[in-house]
């Protein structure tokens, strides 16, 4: 597919590189962007190349939210419309949060409003020193509402009450200190940052991260019960049982590399 807002690109590892692209407007985001991006995730959800996605945009800044031009024009239209197009929103992040490999957010300069989504439906989130967050919605009459169960989950809920409430503009630290950032590197550093956890990420299983996955999804949040138990046991079995897991279970049993390392990797493993 043609894509105007979105720059896409799979390297020979299999990481997929997804760049937000309007860097004249802070990479906001309108409907046909939004549309955009969850055909991509679609797409690269589906190929058997991409081992993991990193998510990532152009110019100074992530991503300053919603498009101020969007948001004049769903301000003029009825609350059927509104709903529709919230919906389309909910789906991108629901896209995200749910794609079957690993995601990185890497992160510069300002992430607000539903950028702040995008980061929390991320699996890893990196950031510079010099970035910046806010969920601004109530500046201007409005409320984050669907991002907000990812945001949520990631900060916790005394965090949100004051940032959902205050709409304060907060750092990397502050960011990593509640939980929505894994990692604060310094601008120079933070590619080198996304490829020390692309290195680990490439060293592991495909099948066995995307379960992994699925298993945090289907058990988070849950009472342990007897539902719960057997669904880990069926899952541990399931696991053990699928081919990947044979192999990689064979391999540490054999002392050798798995068939899903790349055969340059092996031959370095063989040396050291």
């Amino acid at each position: 597919m043609n894509q105007v807002y979105t720059q896409v690109s799979i390297d020979q590892r299999g990481v997929a590189s997804l760049v937000l692209n309007r860097p004249d407007v802070h990479n906001a985001f309108d409907d046909l962007m939004i549309a955009e991006l969850i055909a991509v995730l679609n797409q690269l959800a589906t190929d058997d190349n991409v081992r993991l996605l990193l998510l990532k945009a152009t110019g100074k800044n992530f991503s300053a939210g919603a498009d101020l031009n969007w948001m004049r024009s769903m301000a003029e239209k009825d609350y059927s419309q509104n709903v529709n197009d919230a919906n389309e929103l909910a789906l991108l992040m629901h896209t995200l949060d749910k794609f079957p490999k690993p995601t990185i957010a890497m992160v510069q300069g300002a992430a607000f409003g539903g950028a702040v989504g995008l980061v929390a439906c991320c699996d890893m989130a990196i950031a510079s020193d010099n970035a910046s967050f806010c969920l601004s919605e109530v500046k201007i009459g409005l409320i984050p509402a669907v991002i907000s169960p990812y945001v949520m989950r990631a900060m916790g809920e005394r965090q949100s009450r004051r940032y959902f409430l205050s709409a304060e503009r907060f750092s990397a630290d502050t960011a990593k200190q509640l939980g929505l950032l894994h990692e604060v590197v310094t601008a120079n550093a933070l590619q080198d940052s996304a490829e020390g956890l692309i290195s680990s990420l490439l060293q592991n299983s495909p099948a066995a991260m995307s379960a992994a996955k699925t298993l945090i999804h289907n058990i988070y949040n849950r009472k342990i019960s007897n539902n719960v138990v057997a669904h880990t046991t069926q899952a541990i079995a399931e696991i053990r049982v699928s081919a990947e897991g044979q192999e990689g279970l064979g391999a540490f049993l054999e002392k050798r590399r798995p068939n899903w390392l790349p055969a340059q990797a092996n031959a370095k493993l063989k040396d050291e």
